[in-house]
């Protein structure tokens, strides 16, 4: 059972047994505090087992004289009142009043019964037995227990379509779209699993056609780029130059494009690489290229890993810190819950305020990163494309010295 249903539930559950113990409370104070009224009841009882049947040797029932009944003061007109009309509705009319006896503090009925006066003490302990309270307590347990299983039964079938909803958001793949819902159960749970999959087709619908839509652009811009590269060779050396230089750059766009909507969509088999080899070999080869490069600490470490993506990802991040911070080292830090690539660099770093948006594409910061170096603004996007979708995290943050880290991490 989901939070969102246990909360319901004990919500349910608390509101009800609240109201059940309130209630209880309220019925056994009821029942349990000696009102006089209430003990009209019992005394008029005794009155008529007493009418013609008369135990002087009780020692409930004292016979008074007219002095000690005067001195007991004026008599209850409402207590007496009350022990009159039960004992007419069975025919019986006696004199009875009521007073406040100062022997027990409660009151005391005096009757005349076959010309003698009697006093009757109003009970002063009206508490049930215990029997009472076992039966109130079984009681309380099977109410609260149906209440319980009511309780949870009523969250899971209102909250089963939040529960739907919940799974099939916590399976969206790293595609972006919802997975298939099965469309069983209530009808409330069929809406929702249909709502849900239309929802998943149009998602679906959308990213391919985003998806066509920049390869396609990406794979037109090399016909024209092509005959723009064999024009330029009719022109002068100088603005020959200029020209190569701007198709250059319109070439690597159109690749980086290409190569992240490629990324998007592919499911590369991973396999086993040994992550602290391929860190060197990458800051090796871009070495030789003629990129700042140098290596810190290797930790040895393997994971399952797509390694052409993961290759890729790493050339970027390595050429955008050596390209952009002038100089970098690079770092392999392993232990028995992570492997880490850290790859710190000297450069002048990214205000704070454009640091949630470098992995943007097309981002572009500035001044932190000037203009003036080429590059379409897609290496940190394919970057992090590739690493999210290996099972790992990339980050990037503003160093305290100078530069900036960017990390990858992952879970062993």
């Amino acid at each position: 059972m989901s939070k969102l249903q246990l909360r319901i539930a004990a919500i349910l559950i608390g509101a009800i047994c609240l109201m059940l113990v309130v209630a209880t409370l309220a019925s056994i104070v009821a029942i349990t505090y000696p009102l006089p009224a209430r003990m009209a009841g019992p005394v008029a009882f005794q009155i008529k087992a007493l009418n013609g049947v008369l135990d002087p040797d009780s020692a409930q029932f004292i016979a008074m004289t007219p002095d000690e009944i005067a001195s007991l003061g004026p008599p209850r007109a409402d207590l007496s009142q009350a022990v009159k009309e039960i004992l007419a509705k069975d025919g019986i009319e006696l004199p009875v009043s009521v007073y406040n006896s100062p022997r027990t503090n409660y009151p005391v009925a005096v009757v005349t019964i076959g010309g003698d006066n009697v006093a009757i003490d109003f009970p002063s302990d009206l508490r049930p037995p215990l029997d009472f309270w076992i039966i109130m307590a079984a009681w309380m347990g099977l109410v609260v227990l149906c209440v319980i299983a009511i309780s949870l039964v009523m969250a899971y079938r209102v909250t089963r379509p939040f529960a739907v909803l919940e799974k099939a958001v916590g399976s969206v793949g790293l595609d972006g779209v919802l997975p298939h819902v099965p469309e069983t159960g209530s009808r409330e749970t069929i809406e929702t699993a249909m709502m849900l999959n239309r929802l998943s087709e149009r998602l679906r619908g959308a990213m391919e056609s985003r998806m066509r839509l920049v390869a396609a652009a990406g794979h037109d811009f090399r016909t024209p780029m092509t005959r723009m590269r064999l024009r330029a060779e009719f022109l002068d050396e100088e603005e020959r130059a200029s020209w190569l230089k701007d198709i250059d750059e319109l070439e690597r766009i159109a690749d980086s494009a290409i190569g992240l909507v490629r990324e998007e969509v592919s499911q590369a088999q991973r396999e086993p690489v040994r992550l602290d080899d391929m860190l060197a070999t990458e800051v090796q080869e871009l070495a030789r290229h003629g990129y700042h490069l140098a290596l810190g600490r290797l930790d040895r470490a393997t994971l399952p890993l797509p390694p052409l993506a993961m290759r890729r990802a790493l050339r970027n991040l390595l050429i955008n810190a050596a390209t952009h911070g002038k100089s970098a080292t690079a770092e392999l830090l392993s232990t028995a819950e992570s492997a880490t690539i850290i790859i710190r660099d000297e450069g002048p770093g990214i205000p704070d305020d454009l640091l949630a948006r470098v992995f943007e594409p097309f981002f572009r910061a500035a001044p932190g990163r000037m203009q003036t170096i080429p590059g379409a603004g897609l290496g940190l996007a394919l970057a992090a494309e590739i690493v999210e979708r290996s099972g790992g995290t990339l980050t990037i943050r503003n160093r305290s010295s100078r530069g900036l880290e960017q990390s990858i991490s992952f879970a062993l």
